[in-house]
Formats: C-alpha cells, sequence, structure tokens
C-alpha cells in the first residue's frame, strides 16, 4: 500500500522542537512540539513522529541572516539536517525561516505569549509556516479557469 508523500515541518531549537505534518494535499497542520531539553529523549519523540505518520520527508527551518548570509545558527541547522538524513534516511529539505517565529507569536495576545512559548505551541506553528511555504512551493494552486465569454 503507498501511503503518498508525507512531510514533517521542523523548527528546530535548543529548548522546543515544532511540528507540524502536510502530504500531497499540500495544507500543514501544527502538531504537539518537543518541549524537552534531553536531548535523547527529544530524538526518541522525533523518531516516534516519524514512525507513527509515516513521514517520508523532512522540511527544516533554514535561520538564515536579513542579508541572506549563514551565521552560526543556519550553520547549526544544517549539521543537524545531515544528522537527520542519516539517522532517519529521509531527505532533508531546508527552508528560509526568516520572520517565521515572529509571523507566528504575533497571533498570540502579549499577556500569553510566555506562558505560549514554553508550550510549543509558537515553535509548531512556526514548523507550519515554514512547511506550507515549502508545500506551497512543492504543490503549486492550478491557476484560476478562464472566465467565459
Amino acid at each position: 500500500m503507498s501511503g503518498g508523500t508525507r512531510f514533517l515541518g521542523i523548527d528546530y531549537g535548543d529548548r522546543r522542537i515544532g511540528l507540524s505534518f502536510g502530504d500531497q494535499l499540500g495544507v500543514a497542520t501544527p502538531l504537539p512540539a518537543i518541549t524537552t531539553a534531553d536531548e535523547g529523549r527529544r530524538r526518541e519523540a522525533l523518531a516516534a513522529v516519524i514512525r507513527e505518520r509515516r513521514v517520508t520527508e523532512l522540511v527544516m527551518g533554514h535561520p538564515l541572516n536579513m542579508d541572506d548570509s549563514v551565521g552560526p545558527k543556519a550553520k547549526q541547522i544544517e549539521a543537524v539536517a545531515a544528522r537527520f538524513r542519516q539517522e532517519f534516511g529521509l531527505p532533508v529539505h531546508l527552508v528560509d525561516e526568516r520572520l517565521t517565529s515572529y509571523e507566528a507569536e504575533a497571533t498570540i495576545a502579549k499577556s500569553r505569549r510566555r506562558e505560549v512559548r514554553a508550550s510549543g505551541i509558537i515553535d509548531s506553528r512556526a514548523a507550519t509556516l515554514i512547511l506550507q511555504d515549502y508545500l506551497d512551493t512543492r504543490f503549486p494552486l492550478p491557476p484560476p479557469p478562464e472566465p467565459l465569454d
């Protein structure tokens, strides 16, 4: 049985890993974030999501600098992506994630941001924006039909 292409969007951070899921329908949906700082448990949790969702490709946010240069954070993500390719045997696509965390956080009331940030909701919203950007380029919408005369 062929399950089609299944994508896991990842907003990888030192404290939390935001996650989202999508397939060839082209719609990204948030998943609960991984909120442990323990590296071994983070990997186990990520492997479990990949297995449960039968993920075929990973899409990670690539935090380029505003001038398009690759800084220390982007280099760290490139190393994590290389490790994931080897560990999980899946293709890993890097997507420019500039401003996604800001965009995701802007949807949360200022008074709730600290509490919500700790829950990983913002991270998973950012992962959803990252994955949706990728899906929009991979599965573009067809042009609207020509109007009838």
